[in-house]
């Protein structure tokens, strides 16, 4: 049997901040987006049929939990969330990993996607930590 571990290549952009039931969580460093990845724990899963139906449940739950998240995030940035993003991709990073962004239509990259797009612009030191404690304190 695998064991759960995290794709080195989350590391470069994000920073783990949490683990729900399911899912560990990660913020994604961009100041330009409240942006969290989930990664289900669950060892070797590429897709979402990989995953057990209460684990494919339990992951919507989260998802759902974490649009919550990135709207009090987006509050907290002082860029309230008009529309939220929610993608899983796997082009780049194989593993099963969910994409939940909050965008505004005055964002940079508006009406685009912001996946592999430059621009990044990590969060202060001061912001990202009291990102991080809001997204640990959220109930899911």
């Amino acid at each position: 049997m695998s064991v759960f571990e995290v794709d080195s290549a989350f590391e470069a952009g994000s920073v783990a901040v949490a683990d729900w039931p399911l899912c560990h969580v990660r913020l994604q460093n961009d100041g330009r987006f409240p942006w969290l990845i989930l990664i289900p724990r669950a060892a070797g899963a590429v897709e979402f049929e990989d995953l057990s139906a209460d684990d494919r449940a339990r992951l919507m739950e989260e998802v759902v939990a974490a649009g919550r998240v990135d709207r009090a995030l987006g509050v907290l940035m002082g860029r309230p969330v008009d529309k939220l993003n929610t993608a899983a991709l796997g082009n780049v990073t194989a593993q099963l990993h969910v994409h939940v962004v909050g965008r505004r239509r005055d964002d940079p990259l508006w009406p685009d996607p912001v996946w592999g797009r430059p621009g990044a612009a990590p969060h202060q030191l001061e912001t990202l930590n009291r990102l991080i404690e809001t997204v640990k304190r959220s109930p899911v």
